[in-house]
Protein backbone atom coordinates (compact mmCIF):
# COMPACT_ATOMS: atom_id res chain seq x y z
CA UNK A 1 0.00 0.00 0.00
CA UNK A 2 2.04 3.08 -1.27
CA UNK A 3 0.63 6.72 -1.81
CA UNK A 4 1.82 8.69 -4.97
CA UNK A 5 1.83 12.48 -4.33
CA UNK A 6 2.14 15.02 -6.88
CA UNK A 7 2.98 18.49 -5.98
CA UNK A 8 2.82 21.53 -8.32
CA UNK A 9 5.47 24.36 -6.61
CA UNK A 10 5.13 27.34 -7.48
CA UNK A 11 2.10 29.21 -5.39
CA UNK A 12 1.56 25.61 -4.15
CA UNK A 13 4.77 24.18 -2.20
CA UNK A 14 5.76 28.23 -2.05
CA UNK A 15 3.37 31.11 -1.92
CA UNK A 16 4.70 32.67 -4.90
CA UNK A 17 6.24 32.17 -8.09
CA UNK A 18 9.49 31.81 -8.06
CA UNK A 19 10.23 32.70 -11.70
CA UNK A 20 8.80 36.45 -11.05
CA UNK A 21 10.37 36.39 -7.34
CA UNK A 22 13.93 36.47 -8.79
CA UNK A 23 12.75 40.25 -9.82
CA UNK A 24 13.76 41.59 -6.92
CA UNK A 25 17.31 40.63 -7.60
CA UNK A 26 16.80 43.47 -10.65
CA UNK A 27 17.71 47.19 -10.10
CA UNK A 28 14.94 48.76 -8.48
CA UNK A 29 13.23 45.17 -8.46
CA UNK A 30 11.71 45.97 -11.60
CA UNK A 31 11.86 44.62 -15.23
CA UNK A 32 11.79 47.12 -17.95
CA UNK A 33 8.37 47.42 -19.88
CA UNK A 34 10.01 46.49 -22.92
CA UNK A 35 11.84 42.96 -21.54
CA UNK A 36 8.65 42.78 -19.41
CA UNK A 37 5.87 42.86 -22.27
CA UNK A 38 8.09 40.47 -24.37
CA UNK A 39 6.52 37.42 -23.00
CA UNK A 40 4.52 35.61 -25.38
CA UNK A 41 1.82 32.64 -24.30
CA UNK A 42 2.94 29.42 -24.09
CA UNK A 43 6.59 31.01 -24.08
CA UNK A 44 7.47 31.44 -20.45
CA UNK A 45 10.72 29.57 -20.58
CA UNK A 46 12.26 31.56 -23.21
CA UNK A 47 11.31 34.66 -21.36
CA UNK A 48 12.54 33.81 -18.29
CA UNK A 49 16.04 32.81 -20.52
CA UNK A 50 15.73 36.82 -21.51
CA UNK A 51 15.25 37.79 -17.80
CA UNK A 52 17.94 36.05 -16.52
CA UNK A 53 20.35 37.89 -19.70
CA UNK A 54 18.87 41.07 -18.38
CA UNK A 55 19.96 40.28 -14.54
CA UNK A 56 23.47 38.49 -15.58
CA UNK A 57 23.96 42.17 -17.73
CA UNK A 58 22.74 44.27 -14.74
CA UNK A 59 25.69 42.14 -12.70
CA UNK A 60 23.42 39.82 -10.57
CA UNK A 61 25.66 36.96 -9.33
CA UNK A 62 24.76 33.49 -8.63
CA UNK A 63 25.10 34.41 -4.29
CA UNK A 64 22.94 37.32 -4.80
CA UNK A 65 20.21 35.31 -7.15
CA UNK A 66 20.28 32.02 -4.07
CA UNK A 67 20.25 34.65 -0.95
CA UNK A 68 16.69 36.30 -2.80
CA UNK A 69 15.19 33.00 -3.66
CA UNK A 70 15.50 31.12 -0.09
CA UNK A 71 13.80 34.00 1.26
CA UNK A 72 10.64 32.92 -0.65
CA UNK A 73 7.70 32.19 1.84
CA UNK A 74 6.38 28.45 1.95
CA UNK A 75 2.26 28.19 1.73
CA UNK A 76 0.59 28.53 5.28
CA UNK A 77 0.87 24.66 6.61
CA UNK A 78 3.32 23.90 4.30
CA UNK A 79 6.66 23.36 6.48
CA UNK A 80 4.81 21.03 8.84
CA UNK A 81 2.74 19.54 5.94
CA UNK A 82 6.35 18.15 4.15
CA UNK A 83 7.98 17.63 7.45
CA UNK A 84 5.02 14.91 8.06
CA UNK A 85 5.56 13.42 4.82
CA UNK A 86 9.18 13.28 5.32
CA UNK A 87 8.15 11.20 9.01
CA UNK A 88 5.76 8.49 6.55
CA UNK A 89 8.04 8.09 3.64
CA UNK A 90 7.41 4.42 3.86
CA UNK A 91 3.64 5.27 2.60
CA UNK A 92 3.99 7.84 0.63
CA UNK A 93 6.34 8.48 -2.98
CA UNK A 94 6.09 12.17 -3.44
CA UNK A 95 7.50 14.26 -7.01
CA UNK A 96 7.44 17.21 -7.78
CA UNK A 97 6.30 18.34 -11.85
CA UNK A 98 6.61 22.28 -12.32
CA UNK A 99 7.14 25.06 -14.75
CA UNK A 100 9.84 26.47 -12.16
CA UNK A 101 13.48 25.74 -13.05
CA UNK A 102 16.34 22.87 -11.51
CA UNK A 103 18.46 25.96 -10.04
CA UNK A 104 15.80 27.70 -8.11
CA UNK A 105 13.72 24.59 -6.65
CA UNK A 106 16.96 22.64 -5.39
CA UNK A 107 18.05 26.59 -3.50
CA UNK A 108 14.55 26.52 -1.97
CA UNK A 109 14.93 22.54 -0.90
CA UNK A 110 18.24 22.76 0.64
CA UNK A 111 17.58 25.81 2.34
CA UNK A 112 14.63 24.32 4.24
CA UNK A 113 16.19 21.18 4.25
CA UNK A 114 13.12 19.18 2.51
CA UNK A 115 15.21 17.32 -0.32
CA UNK A 116 14.69 13.89 1.49
CA UNK A 117 11.06 14.30 1.24
CA UNK A 118 10.91 14.06 -2.80
CA UNK A 119 11.65 10.95 -5.06
CA UNK A 120 12.26 13.27 -8.53
CA UNK A 121 11.65 16.95 -9.28
CA UNK A 122 10.70 17.12 -12.89
CA UNK A 123 11.37 21.06 -14.39
CA UNK A 124 12.51 22.98 -16.80
CA UNK A 125 16.87 22.18 -16.67
CA UNK A 126 19.02 25.16 -15.26
CA UNK A 127 22.10 26.02 -15.01
CA UNK A 128 24.74 28.72 -14.58
CA UNK A 129 27.14 29.30 -17.65
CA UNK A 130 31.28 29.87 -17.29
CA UNK A 131 29.88 33.83 -17.31
CA UNK A 132 27.81 33.13 -14.33
CA UNK A 133 24.57 33.87 -16.26
CA UNK A 134 21.82 31.86 -15.58
CA UNK A 135 20.57 29.67 -18.34
CA UNK A 136 17.25 27.65 -18.43
CA UNK A 137 15.77 25.21 -21.28
CA UNK A 138 12.38 23.79 -22.46
CA UNK A 139 11.54 20.35 -20.17
CA UNK A 140 11.14 18.33 -23.05
CA UNK A 141 8.91 18.59 -26.34
CA UNK A 142 5.41 17.16 -26.42
CA UNK A 143 2.28 17.28 -29.00
CA UNK A 144 -0.46 18.67 -26.54
CA UNK A 145 -2.64 21.47 -27.56
CA UNK A 146 -3.17 22.17 -24.08
CA UNK A 147 -0.33 23.00 -22.20
CA UNK A 148 2.78 25.51 -22.42
CA UNK A 149 5.20 24.35 -25.15
CA UNK A 150 8.33 23.56 -22.48
CA UNK A 151 5.87 21.22 -20.68
CA UNK A 152 3.07 19.02 -20.51
CA UNK A 153 2.47 17.39 -16.53
CA UNK A 154 0.40 15.11 -17.66
CA UNK A 155 2.99 13.37 -20.20
CA UNK A 156 5.21 13.93 -17.08
CA UNK A 157 3.48 12.04 -15.29
CA UNK A 158 1.89 8.92 -17.30
CA UNK A 159 5.83 8.73 -18.03
CA UNK A 160 6.91 8.37 -14.52
CA UNK A 161 4.04 6.01 -13.73
CA UNK A 162 4.66 3.66 -16.51
CA UNK A 163 8.86 4.14 -15.06
CA UNK A 164 7.19 2.77 -12.30
CA UNK A 165 5.36 -0.07 -13.08
CA UNK A 166 8.11 -1.30 -14.96
CA UNK A 167 9.48 -1.66 -11.67
CA UNK A 168 6.91 -3.30 -10.18
CA UNK A 169 5.90 -0.55 -8.05
CA UNK A 170 1.97 0.39 -8.26
CA UNK A 171 -0.07 2.97 -6.47
CA UNK A 172 -3.20 2.89 -4.25
CA UNK A 173 -3.96 6.29 -4.52
CA UNK A 174 -2.30 9.39 -6.22
CA UNK A 175 -2.93 12.07 -4.82
CA UNK A 176 -2.37 15.75 -7.42
CA UNK A 177 -1.65 19.02 -5.22
CA UNK A 178 -1.86 22.18 -7.63
CA UNK A 179 -2.77 25.42 -8.30
CA UNK A 180 -2.63 26.25 -11.87
CA UNK A 181 -4.18 25.95 -15.74
CA UNK A 182 -1.29 23.81 -16.10
CA UNK A 183 -2.68 21.21 -13.47
CA UNK A 184 -5.54 20.77 -15.64
CA UNK A 185 -3.78 18.40 -17.82
CA UNK A 186 -2.43 15.76 -15.26
CA UNK A 187 -5.66 15.82 -13.24
CA UNK A 188 -7.43 13.95 -16.59
CA UNK A 189 -5.20 11.88 -16.56
CA UNK A 190 -6.39 10.25 -12.69
CA UNK A 191 -8.63 7.87 -12.44
CA UNK A 192 -12.04 7.58 -9.48
CA UNK A 193 -10.07 6.13 -6.83
CA UNK A 194 -7.51 9.28 -6.73
CA UNK A 195 -7.86 12.71 -5.83
CA UNK A 196 -7.39 15.88 -7.22
CA UNK A 197 -6.44 18.92 -4.80
CA UNK A 198 -6.72 22.21 -6.39
CA UNK A 199 -5.80 25.25 -4.16
CA UNK A 200 -8.77 27.55 -3.34
CA UNK A 201 -9.67 30.19 -5.52
CA UNK A 202 -6.80 29.43 -7.83
CA UNK A 203 -6.99 28.72 -11.81
CA UNK A 204 -7.33 24.86 -11.50
CA UNK A 205 -10.12 24.85 -8.79
CA UNK A 206 -11.81 27.36 -11.52
CA UNK A 207 -11.34 24.89 -14.41
CA UNK A 208 -12.12 21.95 -13.08
CA UNK A 209 -15.12 23.53 -11.58
CA UNK A 210 -16.34 24.33 -14.81
CA UNK A 211 -15.96 21.41 -16.20
CA UNK A 212 -18.66 19.67 -13.89
CA UNK A 213 -21.38 22.38 -15.25
CA UNK A 214 -19.99 21.20 -18.93
CA UNK A 215 -20.74 17.77 -17.79
CA UNK A 216 -17.89 16.77 -18.25
CA UNK A 217 -16.10 16.09 -14.74
CA UNK A 218 -12.94 14.92 -13.86
CA UNK A 219 -12.89 11.16 -13.33
CA UNK A 220 -11.19 11.81 -9.80
CA UNK A 221 -12.42 12.90 -6.82
CA UNK A 222 -12.00 16.50 -6.20
CA UNK A 223 -10.82 18.18 -2.80
CA UNK A 224 -10.15 21.72 -2.43
CA UNK A 225 -7.56 23.09 0.01
CA UNK A 226 -6.82 27.40 1.25
CA UNK A 227 -3.77 25.82 3.66
CA UNK A 228 -1.55 22.93 3.82
CA UNK A 229 -2.76 21.77 7.18
CA UNK A 230 -6.25 20.83 4.81
CA UNK A 231 -3.86 18.81 2.80
CA UNK A 232 -2.09 16.86 6.51
CA UNK A 233 -5.46 15.81 7.71
CA UNK A 234 -6.76 13.76 4.34
CA UNK A 235 -3.31 12.26 4.46
CA UNK A 236 -3.98 11.15 8.18
CA UNK A 237 -7.34 9.93 7.01
CA UNK A 238 -5.65 7.94 4.15
CA UNK A 239 -3.19 6.15 6.36
CA UNK A 240 -6.05 5.60 8.59
CA UNK A 241 -8.04 3.78 6.23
Amino acid sequence: MKFLLVFDFDHTIVDENSDTWIVKCAPEKKLPNGLRNSYRPGHWTEYMGRVFVYLGDNGVKEDDMERTMTTIPFTAGMVDLLGFIGENKELFDCIIVSDSNTVFIDWILKAADFHNVFDEVFTNPAAFSSTGYLTVQNFHAHRCPKCPKNLCKRKVLKEFLDKQCERGVSYTRIVYIGDGGNDLCPVMLLKKDDVAMPRQGYTLEKKIAQLAQDLSPVECSVLVWSSAADIMSYLKLLIKE
